[in-house]
């Protein structure tokens, strides 16, 4: 899950990390309120993307009147896809130098990774790719943590010295910030020297992992809203893990890791899988709801149901399959695969009420609903 600026920055403050002050405004009067108090400002979109300042979505305000015009001009527009509902009000720092540093998890090293650059602000992405050097990867031990030796490697020769000892402190401090966060990314861009050498961060990113919430929940409620279709979001509610995509095979499976191969295996055969919908875990019980949720979905041309019990029971999972199929009576094809507990039940339960023979092997069933799927997709 991700965490808007105004959210994230108090977060790091906890941590010993200097951030502005700053007050949360939903209209224009509580921004000018907000300026009168902070004085000079930058009155700042709230949305969980980036490119803000390039959207227009930053800007300056040497008073209240100012700062209350800006957000009214700011609050309602639309950046990334989504639509700015607040401001944060920020007092002004004079910059001398930006920075970049973030701490990310490395899928290479299984590890935490530091990122830090001489180059931060907005075009930080472009100035990494035109130049690999201006941004330092560092890896390190998830046992150690960030060492102060390690960070004060990552930041030598980039003439830092005068603020050398404050940068490590962010940079160890950030690493513990994400370390009690269970942050999967956690971001300073800008992190920025001021004139009088004081190091601050303008701005945050925080992505926490979603496994994580039952740890975090003094935090979650402060979490962005996922942007999410209607579909997704009815099966949030009823507690079900469900993503649309573009395809027209619908797939229904119990766990993510059986849910993703059967998602690979239907892009392997030529199809390509419309949803991610796993009914495993607490979810078992759920398969009527979710097959309910899922149909709603006009692209879906075929459903596979990929069904593989250890704990939770197949004969069960298919129950709810089956009797929401014979309930809503779709107008397309649904294919089965069914191992493990209950197998023999959930079998005998297929063919009895849908007249339907279940594959023993997945990668029949995926060519059947992949091929019953371009076939409808092209007449």
């Amino acid at each position: 899950m991700n965490f808007e600026e105004h959210a994230a920055k108090p977060l790091l403050a906890r941590h010993g990390i200097a951030v502005p002050r700053s007050e949360l405004a939903h209209d224009p009067v509580e921004a000018g309120r907000a300026a009168e108090s902070i004085g000079p400002c930058v009155v700042k979109a709230q949305v969980p993307t980036g490119k803000r300042g390039k959207a227009g979505g930053i800007k300056l305000a040497a008073s209240a009147e100012e700062a209350s015009s800006h957000a009214e001009n700011i609050i309602g527009m639309e950046i990334g896809g989504w639509p700015v509902g607040k401001v944060l009000i920020e007092a002004q720092t004079k910059i001398d130098r930006e920075l970049y540093a973030a701490i990310v998890n490395d899928s290479a090293t299984k590890g935490p990774m530091l990122l830090f650059s001489r180059m931060g602000g907005m075009d930080v992405e472009e100035a990494a790719e035109e130049d690999p050097d201006a941004m330092r990867r560092v890896p390190f031990s998830i046992i150690d943590g960030l060492t102060e030796k390690t960070a004060r490697e990552a930041v030598a020769g980039l003439e830092l010295d005068a603020v050398e000892d404050q940068l490590v402190t962010t940079l160890v401090n950030l690493y513990k910030a994400y370390r009690a966060l269970d942050a999967e990314l956690l971001e300073i861009n800008p992190l920025v020297i001021t004139a009088d050498n004081h190091v601050v961060a303008l701005d945050c990113k925080l992505t926490m992992d979603d496994g994580a919430a039952p740890r975090q929940e003094a935090i979650v409620p402060m979490a962005a809203p996922e942007k999410r279709t209607e579909l997704e979001a009815k099966a949030a509610a009823e507690g079900l893990k469900y993503i649309e995509l573009a395809g027209s095979v619908g797939v229904i499976a119990n766990g993510a890791g059986l849910t993703m191969t059967t998602m690979d295996v239907i892009a392997h055969y030529g199809g390509q899988p419309a949803n991610f919908l796993e009914v495993g875990g607490e979810a078992y019980t759920k398969a009527k709801t979710a097959l309910s949720i899922l149909l709603e979905n006009p692209n879906i041309k075929s459903l596979l149901v990929n069904f593989c019990g250890a704990f939770a029971r197949t004969d069960v999972m298919a129950e709810g399959v089956v009797s929401a199929w014979q309930e809503l009576d779709p107008d397309i094809p649904i294919f089965f695969t069914i191992h493990g507990t209950g197998e023999d039940e959930a079998i005998a339960l297929v063919k009895e009420r849908l007249g339907i023979e279940p594959f023993d092997l997945m990668d029949d069933a995926v060519k059947a609903a992949v091929n019953a799927a371009n076939e409808r997709v092209s007449t």
